[in-house]
């Protein structure tokens, strides 16, 4: 696959944009294939096209000089399908956004972030670790948290019911936005549009 344009003047704050989930049918519509979800629409939205990617391990679209990235390595695992298409096209960690589910933020709920920690998300902690670095920019979408006695790592792997399906749908829109928004704006604008109605 060509290497986009890189030249300092077109080039987008994000070389790789990478949501992250579980690979298959008996995951598809789990609240942690969320970040799937959004780069999904986002490819579709830009009338990009899928296809396998041996770098990295995983599904890729090209854009406007980035690319989308859905890694097949399973969640927990993530980080050696970010690393591996990374270092294949020369891209640093500051150059990478992940958007992932958290059960911190309301079903929904957006935040977006430029660094911190992995907030006990494995997929995260898993890229964190094999880039050797927390400067890593996110996209939050909230999951929420049960509101009954289920384990976490059950909770997870669950579909969105009905009723959260009618909260994440225009969120999934929106997120679509402010993905375009930091690839064309610039990721503080990004922040400063997306963040303050929706407060972590």
């Amino acid at each position: 696959m060509a290497e986009p344009d890189s030249s300092p003047s077109t080039s987008p704050p994000f070389r790789l944009v990478a949501g992250l989930g579980n690979p298959g049918k008996r995951y598809a519509a789990n609240r942690h294939n969320i970040g799937f979800h959004v780069v999904d629409a986002f490819a579709a939205q830009q009338g990009l096209r899928w296809e396998s990617s041996r770098p990295g391990r995983g599904q890729v679209a090209k854009g406007n000089r980035y690319w989308l990235l859905k890694p097949e390595t399973f969640m927990n695992r993530s980080g050696e399908a970010v690393r591996g298409f990374a270092d294949y096209h020369h891209i640093e960690p500051s150059q990478i956004l992940i958007i992932y589910d958290d059960l911190d933020l309301p079903t929904g709920r957006l935040r977006l972030r430029d660094s911190g920690g992995h907030g006990g998300h494995n997929g995260l902690r898993s890229i964190c670790d094999h880039l050797d670095s927390r400067a890593i920019s996110r996209l939050r979408f909230g999951i929420g948290r049960p509101e009954t006695p289920v384990p976490i790592e059950l909770y997870v792997l669950q579909d969105f019911t009905t009723t959260e399906s009618e909260t994440v749908r225009p969120s999934i829109q929106r997120a679509c936005d402010a993905i375009d928004c930091a690839l064309t704006r610039g990721f503080e604008t990004a922040k400063n549009q997306y963040n303050p109605i929706n407060p972590s």
